[in-house]
């Protein structure tokens, strides 16, 4: 694997008519800051990522914490480091019996080729990378792309799509880090998730196959709650109906609101105790409950089992991921 030095570094910023503004890193196609003005007109930003120059540095993989990243060519874990597609098995790359956010250099590693950029209403800014077949075990030479669009209500629009050459697995995501104060910790954000399901894992955090009801349980999120000195690293079942949030954050501090839609089956809610203290942050950050993630995505381990929703993707088909992360300011 060469290495990415610093000078291959590329910030795309995506300016709207509110002053909200949206950092791009092609490192990883990563979301690197979102800047909007809270209930007292202070500009916040509630992205947990460190500092651009961060990223290429050994100890920012070695956390492989994905900050901000599109992550793949298959987003979460996969047992054994292997699957099945058509009786033929493929071998991936895994420590400890899991294959983990795509392998040792999955996409959140690469540099994202920028493809298109549009400035004045809702601006916009595409991005690809290609995957070669074999690229870390995995079949057929893959075309990914993602489209951020910030629109004039701060809303960002994210697309992730792909093709493939040759039938193969993909579940893209994107991993930002969210802390709707700004800085500090999360503890006091208000957490809604619309799903009364969660995966059953093991002490290797993956799926057993089985779904557990969340009625009256801690990690029932399915009216807001907060979240509390409550670590989260679960895969909850969306129900999905039509035109509704998959989750709301809300920090009453600043009075931001962040609504989550997608067009995916699961919602991985991870709010890590704490987070790395040897990176340069863009923000100050807590050592207790920093940030939480809300990632859009397939189920992981899914090639694996026939009753999870298929992530197959066949020659002459597209791969397409939406979410959105709908920002309002509550007085």
């Amino acid at each position: 694997m060469e290495t990415i030095t610093e000078k291959e570094l590329k910030t795309i910023q995506l300016l709207n008519k509110q002053q909200s503004k949206l950092e791009i890193l092609n490192y990883g196609a990563a979301i690197l800051s979102f800047i909007i003005k809270d209930k007292k007109g202070k500009p916040t930003n509630v992205i947990v990522s460190p500092k651009a120059t961060e990223f290429v540095k050994p100890v920012y993989k070695n956390h492989n914490k994905c900050f901000g990243a599109s992550v793949g060519r298959y987003a979460g874990r996969i047992s054994g480091g292997k699957f099945k597609l058509d009786d033929q098995s493929f071998e991936l790359q895994q420590k400890n019996g899991v294959h983990l956010h795509g392998g040792e250099y999955g996409f959140q590693y690469k540099i994202w080729k920028i493809e298109e950029q549009t400035s004045g209403e809702n601006p916009s800014v595409t991005l690809s990378y290609f995957s070669e077949d074999g690229e870390e075990g995995y079949p057929g030479n893959l075309k990914a792309s993602v489209k951020y669009c910030l629109t004039e209500e701060n809303e960002i629009l994210i697309e992730y799509t792909a093709t493939s050459d040759k039938k193969t697995v993909v579940n893209l995501t994107n991993h930002a880090y969210f802390n709707l104060n700004g800085e500090g910790s999360v503890s006091d954000h208000f957490l809604q998730i619309s799903a009364n399901k969660i995966l059953q894992v093991n002490e290797q955090m993956l799926p057993t196959g089985d779904l557990v009801k969340l009625k009256n349980k801690p990690k029932d999120f399915s009216k807001s709650k907060l979240i509390g000195n409550r670590p989260l690293d679960d895969s909850f079942v969306l129900n999905n109906e039509k035109n509704e949030n998959a989750a709301v954050l809300f920090a009453p501090l600043t009075g931001i609101k962040m609504e989550v839609k997608t067009n995916q089956p699961a919602l991985v809610a991870y709010a890590p105790e704490e987070l790395p203290d040897d990176l340069e942050y863009k923000t100050l950050i807590s050592k207790e409950y920093p940030s939480i993630c809300l990632e859009s995505q397939n189920f992981p381990d899914s090639p694996n089992f026939r009753n999870f929703p298929s992530s197959v993707l066949i020659p002459g088909e597209r791969y397409s991921n939406q979410i959105s992360l709908n920002f309002k300011v509550v007085s």
